[in-house]
């Protein structure tokens, strides 16, 4: 009985993770002007979606270190089977400091545009995507970014 009652729940929650795949949380890598990486996690909002990533690097040698938060509003596209686009805007804000000869810090706000390519694999809950984030930062100076292209690797569920 017990083991009649355990399939069923694993059946379930199998099926369950197969067809609820509205999440999906990992890695982007190489974004974020100066940030090594970016923790990622994506929402579905109907067929568009939101991006929340959070970034940080850091250099022992130089005294840098830096974080930032980037929340981006997504429409997405379907270019075959599980080949998609999406594109976006959204906001980032960041902090930094620079310590070599006394301090140096600062925040940043950026208005912020994404455009990218993913694949969602069938055999595993897998996405890669790469895309470019450029920015127009508004706080400290106003200035423009083309940003960097990043690749994502997340789980999706």
């Amino acid at each position: 009985m017990k083991k009649i009652f355990f399939t069923l729940v694993a059946v379930f929650a199998l099926s369950f993770a197969v067809n609820a795949q509205d999440n999906a949380l990992g890695v982007r890598f190489g974004g974020g002007q100066g940030y090594g990486a970016e923790l990622s996690y994506q929402r579905a909002l109907g067929s568009n979606r939101l991006e929340l990533d959070l970034g940080w690097a850091g250099n022992d040698d130089d005294h840098y270190n830096a974080f930032s938060l980037t929340g981006v509003y997504q429409w997405r596209g379907t270019i075959s089977g599980n080949f998609g686009w999406f594109a976006g805007v959204g906001a980032h804000i960041g902090y930094w400091n620079y310590d070599l000869d006394g301090v140096d810090a600062d925040i940043a706000l950026a208005l912020t545009a994404q455009a990218g390519l993913e694949y969602t694999f069938d055999a595993v809950p897998i996405q890669l995507s790469l895309d470019i984030r450029p920015r127009f930062y508004v706080i400290p100076d106003t200035d423009f970014h083309w940003g960097d292209i990043a690749l994502g690797i997340r789980y999706v569920f």
